[in-house]
This record gives C-alpha cells, sequence and structure tokens, in this order.
C-alpha cells in the first residue's frame, strides 16, 4: 500500500545534499517545497520531480517571515542551511545556529509532525573551529524549540561534485608539492547518496525521533592518506609537505578574502580536528546502522569522477585499466 502523499519543505534544499534528497523524495511521490535564497538560481531542481511536484520559494534562515511561509502546512521540515564560509551577513552563528532555531521554531509553531535538521561530525561547543561550535549550539536551540527532532551529523561529504575531494584534486593539478595540514587527524568520509537515503529515511519515520545521528562512512583515514589517496586517483607523484598549524593559518588568513576562498583559518582548524563517528554513538546505534544503510566506499566512487583530476582526463584512467586488467 502507498504512502499517502506528504508536502515536504525543504530548507537550503539547492546545495551538493539537497539535489539527491530532492531526487530520492520526489520518487517516493511526495510534493517537494524548496526554501532557497535565490530561486532563479535553482531552477534545475524542478525537473528532478513531474510537473508541479517541486515548487521553488525565496527563504533566508535569518528572516524568520520567509521561513513561516515556508514551513505553514508543511508535514516535514527538513533544514539543509550551512554555509562553508563567512561572507558579509551569512556568519555560522547567524545560519547554523540562530537560523537553525529560527527553523525549527517555525516547524514548532506551525504544528509541523517532523523536522530533520543537518548538523555537522565534530560539532562540539569545545572546539577551536567556529563553524564547529555553531553546529553545536545550533542542535542545541533546535532540541530545545523541537524536542522530537532528528539530527544528523554527517562526516566529510564526497560524490560528483564535493568540495573537499575536488578541491584537493585541483590543488594537485596545480601545485606540484601538496601542503598537508591536519596530517595526523583522523577522518570518515560518507558518500553523499548515503547521507540523503539517511536524510530521506528519518524524514519518513525509519528512526527514533529527539537523537543526535552520527554519519561517517566505511573508512577512517588521517589527513595524509587521504591525501595520498587522491593523487593515486588522479594518478599524480606530487610531494606531500606538512606544513605547521601557524604558517596554514598565516596564508589561510590572506586567502579567505578572495571571493571563494580554497582556505580559511577555521578550515585549518576544522583540518587539524578528528572527525570521525564517537564510540558512544556507535555503540548507542545513533550511527549509520540506525538507517539500516551500508556505507559505500572511497575506492567504489571516487574512481567515477576524480580521473578529471589526471593530466589527460578519462582517457589516462582507460589506459590505466587496459596496463592493469585485474
Amino acid at each position: 500500500m502507498l504512502e499517502k502523499s506528504k508536502l515536504v519543505t525543504i530548507i537550503g534544499g539547492s546545495g551538493f545534499v539537497g539535489t539527491q534528497l530532492v531526487q530520492k523524495i520526489a520518487k517516493l511521490g511526495h510534493r517537494i517545497r524548496i526554501g532557497v535564497r535565490r530561486p532563479d538560481l535553482a531552477g534545475h531542481l524542478r525537473p528532478l520531480g513531474s510537473v508541479g511536484q517541486v515548487s521553488l520559494m525565496q527563504v533566508n534562515v535569518r528572516n524568520k517571515e520567509s521561513i513561516a511561509r515556508a514551513v505553514a502546512g508543511a508535514d516535514v521540515v527538513i533544514n539543509l542551511a550551512g554555509i562553508w564560509y563567512e561572507r558579509g551577513r551569512q556568519r555560522f552563528r547567524a545560519v547554523h545556529t540562530m537560523g537553525a532555531s529560527n527553523v525549527a521554531q517555525a516547524a514548532s509553531d506551525l504544528g509541523v509532525g517532523t523536522l530533520v535538521h543537518m548538523s555537522e561530525l565534530g560539532a562540539d561547543k569545545g572546539s577551536h573551529s567556529s563553524d564547529l561550535v555553531s553546529r553545536a549550539l545550533g542542535d542545541e536551540e533546535v532540541l530545545k524549540a523541537f524536542p522530537k527532532a532528528i539530527i544528523l551529523r554527517p562526516g566529510t561529504i564526497f560524490g560528483s561534485d564535493d568540495w573537499f575531494f575536488n578541491l584537493i584534486g585541483s590543488w594537485a593539478r596545480l601545485f606540484p608539492v601538496m601542503p598537508v595540514i591536519g596530517g595526523d587527524t583522523y577522518k570518515q568520509p560518507i558518500f553523499v547518496g548515503d547521507v540523503a537515503e539517511a536524510t530521506a529515511r528519518a524524514a519518513f519515520g525509519r528512526v527514533k525521533c529527539g537523537k543526535i545521528y552520527e554519519l561517517g562512512g566505511s573508512d577512517i583515514e588521517t589527513m595524509t592518506e587521504l591525501l595520498a589517496r587522491i593523487l593515486r586517483e588522479s594518478h599524480r607523484t606530487n610531494a606531500l609537505v606538512n606544513v605547521p598549524n601557524w604558517l596554514s593559518k598565516f596564508k589561510a588568513g590572506f586567502m579567505q578574502i578572495l571571493p571563494n576562498p580554497w582556505l580559511t583559518v577555521d578550515l585549518v582548524e576544522k583540518w587539524n580536528t578528528d572527525i570521525v563517528v564517537s564510540d558512544e554513538a556507535i555503540k548507542e546505534k545513533r550511527d549509520l546502522s540506525a538507517f539500516g544503510i551500508k556505507p559505500k566506499t572511497m575506492d567504489a566512487v571516487l574512481p567515477t569522477y576524480m580521473w578529471r583530476f589526471c593530466k589527460r582526463g578519462q582517457f589516462e584512467r582507460v589506459e590505466a585499466k587496459q596496463n592493469n586488467p585485474t
């Protein structure tokens, strides 16, 4: 028996995870209302559903009235709003803390049945990263306003349009010597499709409410190992050189004033932090296993798009396969 169609509002649904999530929810037959700051730049989302199934609205998480319009009448609200770096009024506290609070309060006031909030693995009020601090504070605000909210904390997300692996791949293509920041810290990347699937399952009652779930992939590697993996996938032999924390911050201080910075001081702090699923979450089954999802490995996914950073692109990948058929 098919589940009755619901109205799902996705705040910040035009990004990397949102695009995947919209496709999954559309296939389930639900109506989708997507709240974004620039609806004119989110037209790629409409064809992901049938005619009239996906609609766009202007929403700024700093503006309570715009949030209320997007949330009104929704059965499920999913908040994916987040920023990589700070610019103008788009500050970590404004988006990840107050913005999260605004969405949760609107969902509570308007009688929404289910709220799923996307946070970040490593969120901690004691962190040196302003981003991770704002995420932890935002999680507290969400549960305060909407106690039955489901909070998801994914690790570094990878996939064809990801930020991390494509960024480092670009560095490998440009610089003969690769800087290693936070080389000994551990990360647990997770495939974007697994994050989207977990979000969809959370939205439709597959896990317990009022809990924080930590989402990590099948592999735990140091930053040095991840950079070495990127070089292998792009068939490059760049030298890896560990960069002291103080020097990384010094360089990032200049780079972060650029329109689309490759590095910021806050990112240096995050890369110098272990970001993996906690033992407590594993023990309490507040990890990916709670969703019944077997995570895809980096070995299975990275080769499908990291070929773009090879010297001869996909042709080099084909040649490698022919020389090593096994």
